[in-house]
This record gives C-alpha cells, sequence and structure tokens, in this order.
C-alpha cells in the first residue's frame, strides 16, 4: 500500500447531524505507487477503497447550539469554539480508534463550515486540527479549501475530486446534503458545482413542528405546491450563473430563507414546494450534463419523496447504494483528500472550483 493509506475521514455538515467517522483504506491495482508520481498520473490509476468501520457522533446539546450560533460570534468566542470543537473531535476519534483495534496513519477533517465567502477570499472551518493532532497522537489534516480560495477559487466543493477517482463509473454524482451538489466529467475535465440549499432548509423547516427532520419526506409529500413561491425561488440569481459556484449558509439566510418566511404557507405546503425547487433545480443540471446514470449519495438520499422528485426530472438512471456508502462518502472523501495530501499529490481541482490552479489542500498538524 502507499504511504498513509489507513485514513480515518471526518465530516461535519451544514446540517449539524453530527460527526460523522470513517476508517478507510486505499490501495491501487498498480504494482508499486510511488511519491513522484505527477498528478495525472495518479488520476490514471485505478483506485480501490475499503469503509472497514464507521459511526456517526451527535453533538452534545451545547456544542451544537454554540455551532448553530457561530456567525454571530465575537472573534474570541469563535476562536474558542475552534479550540472546543478540535478538543470533542479529537477525544472522540481516540475513543473510536481505541475500539478500532487497527492502524491509523492519518486523520482528515473537514471541520464545521461557519463563514463561506470565497468572492472575499474567505472560508472558514473550524474543529482545531493541531487539538486533534494532540489529544490522538495521530498526524491530522484539515483546513481543505484555504489554498483554493486563495488562488481564486470557490473552495467547493471538494467531494468531486473522490467522484473522480472513486466513483467514475456513475455518469453524474449528486450529494444531497445540506447544500446539494453533482459532479460530472465534460470532455477531460470534472466538472462540479452546489446546485441548491438541500437538508439544510428542509431541516429547518421540520424543526419548526418539534421534529429533527422530515422522515422519508412524508410532510412533503402531504402538502401542496405553492407555484407562486416555487417562482420565486426558481427566479433566484445564483440559478442563472454557470458552474464553478457554490452556496453557504450566508446565502441562504439573506436570500432563500426569507421567501419562505413571507410566503404565508402551512409547513407541509412549505416542504412541498421547496421539495419541488430543490428537485427541479437538481433535474435541470443533471440534464444539462448528458449524463445517464446518477448516484445519489447523502442524508437526502434516505428522503424517498426527493428522491422520487428527482427522478421524476432526471431523464436518467438514478442509483441509490448501501447506508454506508450514502452516509459515509463525504467522510470517505476527505479521507482520500487527506491521503492524497500527505503523499504530497494534488487534491483540488480548478476545473472545478475555479481558481488559476489545481493545488495540495489542507495543513498538517504532527
Amino acid at each position: 500500500m502507499p504511504p498513509y493509506s489507513h485514513v480515518i475521514g471526518l465530516m461535519s455538515g451544514t446540517s449539524l447531524d453530527g460527526l460523522d467517522i470513517a476508517y478507510c483504506t486505499f490501495d491501487s491495482e498498480e504494482k508499486s505507487v510511488s511519491e513522484s508520481f505527477s498528478f495525472h498520473d495518479v488520476r490514471n490509476i485505478k483506485w480501490k477503497y475499503k469503509i472497514l468501520k464507521y459511526k456517526t457522533i451527535a453533538y452534545p446539546a451545547e456544542l451544537s447550539e454554540r455551532l448553530a450560533s457561530a456567525m454571530g460570534m465575537t472573534a474570541f468566542e469563535l476562536a474558542l469554539l475552534d479550540v472546543d470543537l478540535g478538543r470533542f473531535i479529537g477525544e472522540t476519534v481516540k475513543t473510536f480508534v481505541t475500539e478500532l483495534s487497527m492502524p491509523v496513519d492519518l486523520i482528515a477533517s473537514h471541520g464545521h463550515t461557519v463563514f463561506h465567502r470565497p468572492e472575499l477570499g474567505l472560508t472558514t472551518q473550524i474543529g482545531s486540527g493541531a487539538t486533534i493532532a494532540a489529544i490522538t497522537g495521530i498526524p491530522t489534516i484539515c483546513d481543505f479549501r484555504t489554498t483554493d480560495v486563495a488562488l481564486g477559487g470557490q473552495g467547493a466543493p471538494l467531494v468531486p475530486m473522490g467522484d473522480e477517482l472513486l466513483f467514475s463509473e456513475y455518469d453524474i454524482c449528486l450529494n444531497l446534503g445540506g447544500i446539494s451538489n453533482l459532479s460530472f466529467r465534460k470532455g477531460n475535465k470534472r466538472i462540479a458545482y452546489d446546485v441548491s440549499p438541500c437538508n439544510i432548509v428542509l431541516n429547518l423547516l421540520a424543526q419548526k413542528v418539534n421534529k429533527s427532520y422530515d422522515v422519508d419526506g412524508e410532510m412533503a409529500r402531504s402538502g401542496h405546491l405553492c407555484h407562486t413561491l416555487l417562482e420565486r425561488l426558481n427566479q433566484l440569481d445564483y440559478y442563472q450563473r454557470e458552474t464553478c459556484k457554490s452556496l453557504g449558509r450566508e446565502w441562504i439566510d439573506l436570500n432563500f430563507l426569507p421567501l419562505i418566511e413571507n410566503c404565508g404557507l402551512d409547513i407541509a405546503d412549505c416542504l412541498r414546494t421547496v421539495s419541488e425547487h430543490i428537485a427541479e433545480q437538481i433535474g435541470a443540471a443533471a440534464n444539462r450534463s448528458d449524463g445517464k446514470s446518477m448516484l445519489i449519495t447523502g442524508g437526502g438520499a434516505h428522503n424517498r419523496f426527493l428522491v422520487e422528485l428527482i427522478q421524476s426530472k432526471f431523464h436518467g438512471e438514478i442509483i441509490v447504494p448501501d447506508n454506508a456508502t450514502i452516509d459515509y462518502k463525504e467522510a470517505l472523501i476527505f479521507a482520500l483528500l487527506g491521503f492524497l495530501r500527505a503523499n504530497g499529490w494534488r487534491n483540488c481541482l480548478a476545473s472545478v472550483t475555479g481558481a488559476s490552479r489545481d493545488c495540495v489542500g489542507g495543513g498538517m498538524y504532527c
């Protein structure tokens, strides 16, 4: 196996569902993979992976509340939250490793996104990598996005590198997380971008009636479609832009949520209309790619009603994989990004983010 091939990948999404942990191994069908391999050599290798153990750990209520309010914190409060989140992640992973009883070469942590304003040269993911490494004693890579943003890119999405190396048998890869994003090949390039808000809005609506989320999309299924709200959502400026674009919580709070909050609909009707909107935007984006098969992962893949709506808009075949792939694909891919970074191989695609060049993203703490 290449160096740093036993990796724990960590993902904390905008939906605040908890910390996803995936212990993964990476190998290739090549007889030997040298550190001197170029980036294009790496892309031409047939990579193999295994997710050997996985777990989601819910955030303690106090930490979850602080993460939800992080955008409004003072600089000191946010710096303290960065360390406290790193401490929680470190202790959680240390326990996970003790139970694992298998070698771990590396931890790759996405961190929790607080600010994402690439047009200002800013993206911020908290969860101190230095603290994680200090507690676990394992080299830790974090801060995957900032180099790309410094190069003029969006810093997102990063998952398409994993789509390129691990899931290339599918024409399109769609992730239904807090924000939906998709990736596909066009010519010799991987193209990807955030499509629309997704679970972050659906969960907020469900929480208004004291539910964590809309199980199977049943509340949405029971609601009525509001064509006026649907039209207003579809007309938002973001959807008129081309590729190399990404969404953050700031845009959702400023542009998306006010349309819902002022529509006067009950929650079921809001959920029905927002689900239709998400499906329309995804269907249109996927159909423009000319792909015929689409892999769907992320928490939204469990939302049967949303998946049905997407299938009704998409002209090709939808594939919903096993639960481990659905729920831990992002953690798997951040493990891959850490594996690439530790071996000195580029892990961020300029064709996806719009940066001036591909780069090796992530800071390493030992």
